[in-house]
């Protein structure tokens, strides 16, 4: 006999819960959607070996990226670019009617 969250778990969509993996990976769903998430994943062998490949990628890269620092003066620079965007498109025009 399943409980009541087993049948919450087997009504979730596949596709919803492949598209919200990565919310479940880095810790960025609240605690309802966890259960909800970690439920479906644990109940369904499809999503369990998605959830499980989509985990190996992000330690591959976290050990082959973790380490990389930007440069100096790179923080400044895109402050810079992104001050020098922002004033550009706050030109105004004015348009006068005859």
């Amino acid at each position: 006999m399943s409980g009541a969250g087993e049948s919450e778990f087997e009504n979730l969509d596949c596709s919803a819960v492949l598209a919200d993996i990565w919310l479940l990976l880095d810790n960025e769903c609240d605690a309802g959607a966890r259960e909800r998430l970690e439920g479906h994943v644990n109940a369904c062998p499809s999503c369990l070996e998605h959830y499980g490949v989509q985990q190996q990628l992000k330690e591959l890269i976290s050990r082959k990226c973790g380490g990389d620092h930007a440069p100096d003066g790179l923080r400044e620079r895109l402050r810079v670019e992104i001050r020098r965007s922002v004033s550009i498109r706050q030109t105004t025009y004015r348009v006068e009617s005859d």
